[in-house]
Order: structure tokens, then C-alpha cells, then sequence
């Protein structure tokens, strides 16, 4: 008999720019990344609900598209030295990155799950006790397809029409009050 017990833990999947740190908008309302670690600015009350999500046991992984990599206009090093940054400052688990651009079709980009589900199998994680938040469209089907809860911080440029989020949301902070709220705090 196995005596072995498998853990699966529940996770915050997060979206990096626009959720965790903020990004520019431009005249079109297009945003941007920062492009240094430099630039990053980390949005009011994110330190904090990253604080309080994982007390209450989750797993904090964020997954993020970069496609500016595949586009020549950023660096595979930029990039690590501001995840390095985050995975410090907020004290994540993991990130994991897609550089590929939309015409590359790749399983790891965003809209398609493939991100949360290397994350869900490298960590032994619960979909059904797991959340996504994005800023984006593409994070609310990548989560939705991922079969985790879904929050979309409503955000000018998020495309809300394109999307069917469980919740909609001002802030992380204003997610996790949600999912805190309705676990009880228990993950």
C-alpha cells in the first residue's frame, strides 16, 4: 500500500503587468511594459494582498506574455532581472514567461492555458481551488480554459466584451477580499 500523499495546493495566478506593477498607456490606449527593473512600480495594495493570499496558503505564480523579446524590442535578460526583482519584492513562487509573438502559436501563450497548466502540473495544483487575475482578455480565457476562477481588473484597455470573468475588479487587493472572503481564508 502507498502511503504517499500528494499535496495540491491552491494558487493565485496572476498576471504581471497591469496587476503587479504598472505598465504605461499610450495615446492609442495601448499598454506597455517597463522595459528595466528600474521602471518597475509596484500598484497600491499589491504588496499586500500577495502578503495575505499566502497566508492564507496559496501558491502566488505569476504567468506573463513578453512577446517584445520575439519582437527585438526587449531581452530575455530585461526581463529575468525584473521578474528576479518581483519574485523578491513580493515574494512569488514562480513566474513563467512566454516570449513567442502571436504569429509564433505556441501553447504557452496567453490566451491558451499553457502556462497555468506546466504551473498546475510542476506545483501539484488545485484548479479547483485556484484563481486567475488579468488585466486582459487573453488572462481571463487562459484561466477560464485552465478551469480556475477568473478576475478581470477593469481596466480601459481590458476588452471586457471578449471575455466572461467570474468577477470583475478594481485591484488585486479587491480579488483577494473576494477569495479570502469565500474560503474563509483556508486556500
Amino acid at each position: 500500500m502507498d502511503t504517499h500523499k500528494v499535496t495540491f495546493y491552491p494558487t493565485a495566478f496572476l498576471d504581471r503587468d497591469g496587476v503587479l506593477n504598472a505598465c504605461s498607456v499610450d495615446a492609442d490606449g495601448v499598454p506597455h511594459p517597463p522595459l528595466h527593473a528600474s521602471e518597475i512600480v509596484i500598484l497600491d495594495g499589491v504588496d499586500s494582498a500577495c502578503a495575505r493570499l499566502r497566508e492564507a496558503g496559496y501558491l502566488l505564480v505569476c504567468v506573463t506574455n513578453q512577446p517584445d523579446v520575439s519582437r527585438g524590442v526587449q531581452t530575455r535578460e530585461r526581463i529575468e532581472a525584473i521578474n528576479a526583482m518581483l519574485v523578491d519584492t513580493l515574494k512569488l513562487d514562480a513566474i513563467y514567461v512566454c516570449y513567442h509573438d502571436n504569429k509564433d502559436n505556441c501553447d504557452c501563450r496567453k490566451p491558451k492555458p499553457g502556462m497555468l497548466l506546466q504551473a498546475m502540473h510542476d506545483f501539484s495544483i488545485d484548479p479547483a481551488r485556484s484563481f486567475m487575475v488579468g488585466d486582459r482578455s487573453g488572462d481571463i480565457l487562459a484561466g477560464a480554459a485552465a478551469r480556475v476562477r477568473t478576475f478581470l481588473i477593469d481596466r480601459a484597455y481590458s476588452k471586457r466584451e471578449q471575455c466572461q470573468p467570474d468577477f470583475v475588479v478594481e485591484s488585486l487587493s479587491e480579488a483577494a477580499d473576494i477569495v479570502l472572503s469565500s474560503d474563509g481564508g483556508k486556500g
